[in-house]
């Protein structure tokens, strides 16, 4: 079994994060297998994009194994490679749906965040250390879902958020059991097609700030400041 599991049941695409053993943690095989699924779904007629991980876990963010051996060009890379995944999915021409369970960590958070709607189990642990070695990793998208003073302080405190405290702060929208999941995603796939296709993206376009350049600026300069690799290794050892 590959890392991402991918099924269509008509205008619904569902993918699967498949990393249980890594906690569904971002390596390079699988934001390669999300970016191939996004381009697929976003040119198949698919409608409402759910974003789902197996196991115990959502995503455990960046998947730091074997860093020490990798250069710090391959490391930029990777988080280059992880931005352009989650610009594509935050400015998705169609609808996404996050169902969230266990810990979203880091680049998880980020893409819990990236999603149009955001359900959770209320087993949920958030988590965006990023900032503990300087990461610039998805904190406009974060400011501008729960406010930059919000994100301010969750960021430079790394602090973990319940999913009562990810509700409150607008991160996710609604908490719900794994089993209501399949009528959550029933009725965003209402939502999904109450307009028609090219009405959804312009009502999307109009209705969110593009601010990728930027983004990936500011990525791209905290990638550069130094030694990355020598930066992880201090921010692990102290963990």
């Amino acid at each position: 079994m590959g890392p991402l599991s991918v099924s269509r049941d008509a205008q619904v695409t569902m993918l699967t994060l498949s990393r249980v053993q890594r906690a569904n943690a971002l390596d390079h095989e699988l934001v390669e297998a999300l970016h191939a699924a996004l381009d697929l779904a976003f040119s198949d007629g698919t409608r409402l994009l759910v974003l789902t991980g197996a196991g115990e876990n959502f995503c455990g963010g960046f998947d730091f194994g074997g860093f020490e051996s990798a250069s710090n060009a391959e490391l930029c890379w990777r988080f280059v490679r992880i931005e352009q995944l989650l610009q594509k999915l935050a400015h998705a021409p169609i609808d996404t749906l996050a169902l969230a369970q266990g810990g979203a960590f880091g680049a998880g958070a980020d893409l819990l965040a990236a999603c149009t709607q955001r359900v959770a189990g209320d087993n949920l642990r958030v988590r965006m250390p990023g900032w503990k070695f300087g990461l610039a990793l998805g904190t406009r998208r974060l400011a501008a879902l729960i406010g930059a003073e919000k994100a301010r302080e969750v960021l430079a405190e790394a602090t973990i958020w319940s999913a009562s405290e990810a509700l409150a702060a607008g991160l996710i929208g609604r908490i719900s059991a794994p089993a209501q999941w399949p009528e959550d995603v029933a009725a965003a796939t209402r939502t999904a097609t109450s307009l028609a296709a090219s009405a959804r993206v312009r009502l999307a376009h109009l209705t969110r700030d593009d601010t990728r350049a930027a983004d990936m600026a500011a990525l791209v300069e905290s990638l550069t400041e130094g030694d990355l690799r020598a930066r992880i290794a201090k921010f692990r050892a102290q963990r």
